[in-house]
């Protein structure tokens, strides 16, 4: 559920062995990113020898291993400095594996270009382009993209259109669906979202599986504000019985049961991300819940690469909120 690698011609089974054992290492440092990494263990999970493994994982990922875990521990950290808010900066640099607040805020600092407490403050920050964000990966940071309009003054949507959006919000109760899916080479771009879309639905059609719209699902796993457009995990999945065969690069995987909030969205594809955090500002709060761990899924409505606009359902996985007492 990690990268995918698209060419003019198909892959050898060399080719996608390759990238299968790189999304095993990739999957491994993602379930251990909060504890010390050693290079040794991450080459151990691809079954691929220390010696060769670095230049393996750079040449297929386009990052060095420790340039990837860098980036996913910073990612990470923007999320618990934002939606953990009774962390402190220096609880935050702990359950992140830093060795000090001192020592993250330095990291922070070089990786965004903005410092941990300036992005609990918007209003004191500007866009930045001296950070590693911008020198290595080309995306401008701005804190205030992180925020509610109402915060930063913005105005992205019409305060009483969107006032109806989130008191039409729904809560309901989803089975397990087993899915098939395929991930998008270059994250978020649109190119790649449409291709990577195109190949999945030939792939069901071919197998002569039910591939209408209430069967389809996107599952996006970053926040295009934080994460560079090209690195973002972007999942094309379709609903499919437990039985079908899925050979590699299709990947299988389930969408679990539970409780979802769902959210009706029709509007500019560029304020999908704008709405995902009025949503977390203004709806989570007095819900009763809080999000779960599991990306957010995405079914489409219309056909988005012939329309000017996105008509969708958004699934939140949700799970009871824990007051203290």
């Amino acid at each position: 559920m990690n990268i995918s690698i698209e060419k003019s011609k198909p892959l050898s089974k060399t080719q996608l062995e390759y990238v299968r054992r790189i999304n095993n290492a990739i999957e491994f440092i993602e379930r251990n990113l909060d504890d010390p990494i050693q290079l040794n263990d991450v080459a151990q999970a691809s079954h691929f020898s220390p010696y060769h493994f670095h230049r393996l994982f750079h040449g297929l990922v386009g990052e060095t291993v420790n340039e990837y875990i860098l980036r996913k521990r910073m990612e990470r950290s923007v999320k618990r400095l934002l939606y953990e808010p009774k962390l402190s900066i220096t609880e935050v640099a702990e359950s992140g594996g830093f060795s000090s607040s001192a020592n993250f805020s330095k990291a922070f600092k070089l990786y965004f270009g903005v410092s941990p407490s300036k992005l609990r403050n918007p209003n004191t920050s500007e866009n930045s382009k001296i950070g590693k964000l911008y020198s290595k990966y080309g995306k401008v940071f701005n804190p205030k993209d992180l925020y509610s309009q109402f915060i930063t003054n913005s105005g992205i949507f019409n305060p009483d259109k969107l006032k109806e959006i989130l008191m039409n919000i729904k809560v309901e109760e989803m089975q397990e669906q087993n899915i098939a899916y395929l991930s998008s080479p270059d994250g978020y771009e649109l190119d790649s979202v449409f291709s990577t879309w195109e190949k999945v639905l030939q792939w069901g059609e071919n197998k002569g599986l039910d591939t209408q719209l209430d069967k389809r699902f996107a599952i996006c796993h970053d926040n295009p504000s934080i994460t560079p457009e090209n690195k973002c995990r972007y999942d094309a999945a379709i609903v499919v019985k437990s039985d079908v065969e899925i050979i590699f690069p299709y990947g299988r995987s389930s969408i679990p049961a539970g409780k979802y909030a769902v959210a009706y969205f029709k509007d500019e594809a560029a304020k999908i991300n704008h709405f995902m955090i009025e949503l977390c500002s203004h709806w989570f709060p007095s819900s009763g819940f809080e999000p779960d761990n599991y990306p957010v899924l995405f079914n489409y409505l219309n056909d988005v690469k012939t329309d000017e606009f996105v008509e969708m359902n958004i699934y939140i996985k949700l799970k009871d909120l824990k007051v203290e007492k």
